[in-house]
Protein backbone atom coordinates (compact mmCIF):
# COMPACT_ATOMS: atom_id res chain seq x y z
CA UNK A 1 0.00 0.00 0.00
CA UNK A 2 2.79 2.45 1.20
CA UNK A 3 4.65 2.08 -2.26
CA UNK A 4 1.85 2.14 -4.70
CA UNK A 5 0.43 5.31 -2.87
CA UNK A 6 4.31 6.86 -2.92
CA UNK A 7 4.14 6.11 -6.63
CA UNK A 8 0.39 7.58 -7.62
CA UNK A 9 2.30 10.54 -5.40
CA UNK A 10 5.35 10.48 -7.68
CA UNK A 11 3.32 10.59 -10.52
CA UNK A 12 1.15 13.46 -9.14
CA UNK A 13 3.90 16.14 -8.32
CA UNK A 14 5.38 15.46 -12.06
CA UNK A 15 2.27 15.44 -13.92
CA UNK A 16 0.19 17.72 -11.87
CA UNK A 17 2.55 20.14 -10.10
CA UNK A 18 5.33 19.90 -12.98
CA UNK A 19 7.83 19.71 -10.95
CA UNK A 20 11.49 19.17 -11.17
CA UNK A 21 12.76 16.15 -10.67
CA UNK A 22 15.21 17.33 -8.16
CA UNK A 23 11.93 18.93 -6.48
CA UNK A 24 10.19 15.21 -6.36
CA UNK A 25 12.99 13.44 -5.02
CA UNK A 26 13.31 15.47 -2.34
CA UNK A 27 9.56 15.14 -1.69
CA UNK A 28 9.67 11.33 -2.01
CA UNK A 29 13.14 11.28 0.51
CA UNK A 30 11.14 13.04 3.06
CA UNK A 31 7.84 10.61 2.79
CA UNK A 32 10.31 7.09 2.83
CA UNK A 33 11.83 8.44 5.64
CA UNK A 34 8.25 8.58 7.44
CA UNK A 35 7.84 5.06 5.94
CA UNK A 36 10.55 3.66 7.29
CA UNK A 37 9.56 4.72 10.85
CA UNK A 38 5.92 3.43 10.31
CA UNK A 39 7.41 -0.21 9.08
CA UNK A 40 9.59 -0.24 12.67
CA UNK A 41 6.58 0.85 14.67
CA UNK A 42 3.76 -1.32 13.30
CA UNK A 43 4.14 -2.44 10.06
CA UNK A 44 0.36 -3.10 9.79
CA UNK A 45 -0.70 0.40 9.63
CA UNK A 46 -1.01 1.69 5.90
CA UNK A 47 -0.93 5.33 4.72
CA UNK A 48 -4.73 5.84 4.91
CA UNK A 49 -4.71 4.76 8.73
CA UNK A 50 -1.89 6.95 9.86
CA UNK A 51 -3.23 9.29 12.67
CA UNK A 52 -1.23 12.64 14.04
CA UNK A 53 -0.45 10.65 17.00
CA UNK A 54 2.24 8.72 14.69
CA UNK A 55 3.18 11.88 12.98
CA UNK A 56 4.16 13.42 16.40
CA UNK A 57 6.11 10.48 17.60
CA UNK A 58 7.82 10.24 14.49
CA UNK A 59 9.04 13.98 14.95
CA UNK A 60 9.82 13.31 18.55
CA UNK A 61 12.08 10.26 16.82
CA UNK A 62 14.16 12.21 14.50
CA UNK A 63 14.73 15.15 16.83
CA UNK A 64 16.01 12.82 19.57
CA UNK A 65 18.26 11.19 16.57
CA UNK A 66 19.89 15.02 16.35
CA UNK A 67 18.23 16.09 13.50
CA UNK A 68 17.73 20.25 13.11
CA UNK A 69 14.94 22.49 13.50
CA UNK A 70 14.98 23.12 9.80
CA UNK A 71 15.66 19.71 8.40
CA UNK A 72 12.78 18.20 10.89
CA UNK A 73 10.49 21.49 9.44
CA UNK A 74 11.38 20.40 5.82
CA UNK A 75 10.65 16.91 6.31
CA UNK A 76 7.53 17.29 8.11
CA UNK A 77 6.98 19.87 4.74
CA UNK A 78 7.40 16.59 2.79
CA UNK A 79 5.22 14.48 4.78
CA UNK A 80 2.00 17.32 4.54
CA UNK A 81 2.36 17.29 1.12
CA UNK A 82 1.93 13.61 0.86
CA UNK A 83 -1.28 13.39 3.24
CA UNK A 84 -2.60 16.84 1.09
CA UNK A 85 -2.45 14.81 -1.73
CA UNK A 86 -4.29 11.31 -0.45
CA UNK A 87 -7.29 13.76 1.08
CA UNK A 88 -7.62 15.83 -2.58
CA UNK A 89 -7.25 11.77 -4.14
CA UNK A 90 -10.34 11.24 -1.40
CA UNK A 91 -8.28 8.57 -0.12
CA UNK A 92 -8.51 9.38 3.41
CA UNK A 93 -11.48 11.51 5.10
CA UNK A 94 -9.45 13.71 6.86
CA UNK A 95 -5.39 15.01 7.05
CA UNK A 96 -3.43 13.46 10.33
CA UNK A 97 -0.74 16.02 9.29
CA UNK A 98 -3.24 19.35 8.94
CA UNK A 99 -2.94 20.45 13.31
CA UNK A 100 1.18 18.75 13.33
CA UNK A 101 2.76 22.33 13.63
CA UNK A 102 6.89 21.79 12.94
CA UNK A 103 9.48 22.88 15.16
CA UNK A 104 9.75 27.07 16.20
CA UNK A 105 12.60 27.99 13.78
CA UNK A 106 13.00 31.84 14.85
CA UNK A 107 16.86 32.14 14.51
CA UNK A 108 18.88 29.50 13.41
CA UNK A 109 19.87 27.34 16.17
CA UNK A 110 23.31 26.55 16.61
CA UNK A 111 22.14 22.64 17.04
CA UNK A 112 24.04 21.20 13.63
CA UNK A 113 27.27 22.09 11.47
CA UNK A 114 27.48 21.91 7.75
CA UNK A 115 29.97 20.02 5.94
CA UNK A 116 32.09 22.97 5.17
CA UNK A 117 31.62 24.10 8.72
CA UNK A 118 33.46 20.84 10.22
CA UNK A 119 36.13 21.34 7.48
CA UNK A 120 36.83 24.73 8.83
CA UNK A 121 37.03 23.28 12.33
CA UNK A 122 39.29 20.49 11.10
CA UNK A 123 41.44 22.48 9.13
CA UNK A 124 42.10 24.97 12.00
CA UNK A 125 43.67 22.49 13.80
CA UNK A 126 47.32 22.94 14.06
CA UNK A 127 48.73 19.64 13.29
CA UNK A 128 52.64 20.67 13.94
CA UNK A 129 52.01 20.51 17.78
CA UNK A 130 51.58 17.15 18.95
CA UNK A 131 48.12 18.15 20.58
CA UNK A 132 47.46 18.97 17.23
CA UNK A 133 47.72 15.16 15.88
CA UNK A 134 45.44 14.35 18.96
CA UNK A 135 42.75 17.05 18.60
CA UNK A 136 42.65 16.17 14.69
CA UNK A 137 41.75 12.76 15.35
CA UNK A 138 39.03 13.11 18.24
CA UNK A 139 36.89 15.74 16.25
CA UNK A 140 37.47 13.30 13.42
CA UNK A 141 36.06 10.49 15.55
CA UNK A 142 33.51 12.43 17.37
CA UNK A 143 31.80 13.58 13.58
CA UNK A 144 32.71 10.16 11.67
CA UNK A 145 31.30 8.21 14.29
CA UNK A 146 28.78 10.19 16.30
CA UNK A 147 30.24 9.58 19.59
CA UNK A 148 29.07 10.97 23.03
CA UNK A 149 32.08 13.23 24.93
CA UNK A 150 31.73 10.51 27.44
CA UNK A 151 32.11 7.98 25.43
CA UNK A 152 35.46 9.65 23.30
CA UNK A 153 37.41 10.26 26.49
CA UNK A 154 36.10 6.60 27.78
CA UNK A 155 37.37 5.25 24.75
CA UNK A 156 40.27 2.70 24.92
CA UNK A 157 42.58 1.13 23.01
CA UNK A 158 41.56 -2.57 23.01
CA UNK A 159 38.42 -1.47 21.92
CA UNK A 160 39.43 0.15 18.61
CA UNK A 161 39.43 -2.58 16.28
CA UNK A 162 41.94 -0.78 12.90
CA UNK A 163 41.78 -4.10 10.81
CA UNK A 164 37.58 -4.22 10.61
CA UNK A 165 37.12 -0.13 10.92
CA UNK A 166 34.89 -0.30 13.94
CA UNK A 167 34.89 1.14 17.19
CA UNK A 168 33.88 -0.98 20.87
CA UNK A 169 31.90 1.79 22.78
CA UNK A 170 30.64 1.90 26.39
CA UNK A 171 27.28 4.26 26.27
CA UNK A 172 24.71 5.20 28.47
CA UNK A 173 23.79 2.80 31.36
CA UNK A 174 27.09 0.55 30.64
CA UNK A 175 26.33 -0.96 27.10
CA UNK A 176 27.96 -1.65 24.21
CA UNK A 177 28.15 -1.13 20.58
CA UNK A 178 30.01 -1.22 17.60
CA UNK A 179 30.10 2.03 15.60
CA UNK A 180 32.31 2.20 12.61
CA UNK A 181 35.04 4.24 11.96
CA UNK A 182 35.33 6.84 8.95
CA UNK A 183 38.55 6.14 6.69
CA UNK A 184 39.72 10.09 7.21
CA UNK A 185 39.02 9.38 11.05
CA UNK A 186 41.07 5.88 11.59
CA UNK A 187 43.93 7.38 9.59
CA UNK A 188 44.64 10.29 12.31
CA UNK A 189 44.04 8.07 14.77
CA UNK A 190 46.21 5.75 13.82
CA UNK A 191 48.76 8.72 13.49
CA UNK A 192 48.18 9.99 16.95
CA UNK A 193 48.37 6.51 19.09
CA UNK A 194 51.70 5.42 16.74
CA UNK A 195 53.67 8.52 16.31
CA UNK A 196 52.13 11.13 19.44
CA UNK A 197 50.71 9.31 21.93
CA UNK A 198 52.76 8.95 25.04
CA UNK A 199 56.08 10.28 23.30
CA UNK A 200 58.13 13.70 24.02
CA UNK A 201 56.88 16.40 24.84
CA UNK A 202 54.30 14.49 26.31
CA UNK A 203 54.80 12.52 29.65
CA UNK A 204 53.98 8.59 29.34
CA UNK A 205 50.70 7.25 30.30
CA UNK A 206 50.24 7.46 33.73
CA UNK A 207 48.92 4.45 36.23
CA UNK A 208 45.43 4.14 35.81
CA UNK A 209 45.59 5.75 32.67
CA UNK A 210 47.31 3.50 30.59
CA UNK A 211 44.42 1.86 28.73
CA UNK A 212 43.11 5.25 27.27
CA UNK A 213 43.44 6.15 24.13
CA UNK A 214 43.71 9.98 24.07
CA UNK A 215 45.72 11.74 26.85
CA UNK A 216 46.86 15.21 28.52
CA UNK A 217 50.32 16.29 27.87
CA UNK A 218 50.60 14.80 31.06
CA UNK A 219 49.87 11.50 30.66
CA UNK A 220 46.12 11.33 31.93
CA UNK A 221 43.03 10.59 30.84
CA UNK A 222 41.19 13.92 29.15
CA UNK A 223 38.31 15.61 30.93
CA UNK A 224 35.07 16.26 29.43
CA UNK A 225 36.03 20.21 30.34
CA UNK A 226 38.90 19.93 27.94
CA UNK A 227 37.37 19.11 24.98
CA UNK A 228 34.77 21.70 25.28
CA UNK A 229 37.41 24.12 25.39
CA UNK A 230 39.12 22.68 22.52
CA UNK A 231 36.30 22.88 20.07
CA UNK A 232 35.34 26.25 21.73
CA UNK A 233 38.69 27.89 20.86
CA UNK A 234 38.71 26.12 17.78
CA UNK A 235 35.20 27.98 16.48
CA UNK A 236 36.95 31.10 17.93
CA UNK A 237 39.73 30.98 15.54
CA UNK A 238 37.59 30.16 12.46
CA UNK A 239 35.42 32.81 13.68
CA UNK A 240 32.24 30.69 13.76
CA UNK A 241 29.37 32.65 15.29
CA UNK A 242 27.55 29.61 16.73
CA UNK A 243 27.42 27.91 20.39
CA UNK A 244 28.71 24.43 19.58
CA UNK A 245 29.64 21.77 21.66
CA UNK A 246 31.03 17.95 21.19
CA UNK A 247 27.26 17.02 20.75
CA UNK A 248 27.36 19.48 18.23
CA UNK A 249 29.13 16.90 16.10
CA UNK A 250 27.02 14.46 17.19
CA UNK A 251 24.10 15.58 15.65
CA UNK A 252 25.69 16.88 12.95
CA UNK A 253 26.88 12.85 12.23
CA UNK A 254 22.87 12.19 12.94
CA UNK A 255 21.77 15.17 10.54
CA UNK A 256 24.26 14.35 7.76
CA UNK A 257 23.76 10.77 7.38
CA UNK A 258 19.71 11.04 7.38
CA UNK A 259 20.05 13.99 4.63
CA UNK A 260 21.87 11.79 2.43
CA UNK A 261 19.22 8.73 2.66
CA UNK A 262 20.56 6.55 5.54
CA UNK A 263 17.99 4.46 7.05
CA UNK A 264 16.34 5.85 9.94
CA UNK A 265 17.55 2.24 12.10
CA UNK A 266 21.36 2.70 11.02
CA UNK A 267 21.71 5.89 11.97
CA UNK A 268 19.60 4.80 15.61
CA UNK A 269 21.73 1.83 16.34
CA UNK A 270 24.78 3.86 15.32
CA UNK A 271 24.00 6.64 17.77
CA UNK A 272 23.20 3.95 20.50
CA UNK A 273 19.92 5.07 21.28
CA UNK A 274 17.06 2.82 22.50
CA UNK A 275 14.32 2.92 20.80
CA UNK A 276 12.21 6.17 21.33
CA UNK A 277 8.68 4.40 20.39
CA UNK A 278 8.84 1.08 21.49
CA UNK A 279 11.03 -1.64 22.40
CA UNK A 280 9.82 -4.01 19.65
CA UNK A 281 11.54 -2.11 16.61
CA UNK A 282 14.62 -1.92 18.16
CA UNK A 283 16.52 -4.48 15.60
CA UNK A 284 20.49 -5.55 15.48
CA UNK A 285 21.50 -4.53 12.27
CA UNK A 286 24.46 -6.79 10.28
CA UNK A 287 27.99 -4.88 10.55
CA UNK A 288 28.83 -4.68 7.20
CA UNK A 289 25.46 -2.85 6.53
CA UNK A 290 26.35 0.01 9.31
CA UNK A 291 29.67 -0.34 7.22
CA UNK A 292 27.86 0.22 3.74
CA UNK A 293 25.59 3.19 5.26
CA UNK A 294 29.05 4.80 6.84
CA UNK A 295 30.60 4.51 2.88
CA UNK A 296 27.48 5.65 1.06
CA UNK A 297 25.52 8.41 2.87
CA UNK A 298 28.70 10.37 5.29
CA UNK A 299 30.34 13.25 3.89
CA UNK A 300 33.60 12.10 4.87
CA UNK A 301 33.14 8.99 3.63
Amino acid sequence: MWELNIKHFSNYLRLERSLSSNSIEAYLHDIEKFHQFMLMKDAAVNPTKVTSRHLQQFLQYINELGMSAYSQARILSGIKAFFKYLLFEELIDKDPSSLIEGPKLGRKLPDTLSYVEIEKLLQAIDQSKPEGGRNRAMLEILYSSGLRVSELIDLKLNNVYADIGFLRVIGKGNKERLVPIGRDALKYLTIYTGEIRGLSPHKPPQKGHEPYVFLNRNGRKLTREMIFIIIKNLALEIGLNKTISPHTFRHSFATHLIEGGADLRAVQEMLGHESITTTEIYTHLDRDYLRQVIQEFHPRR
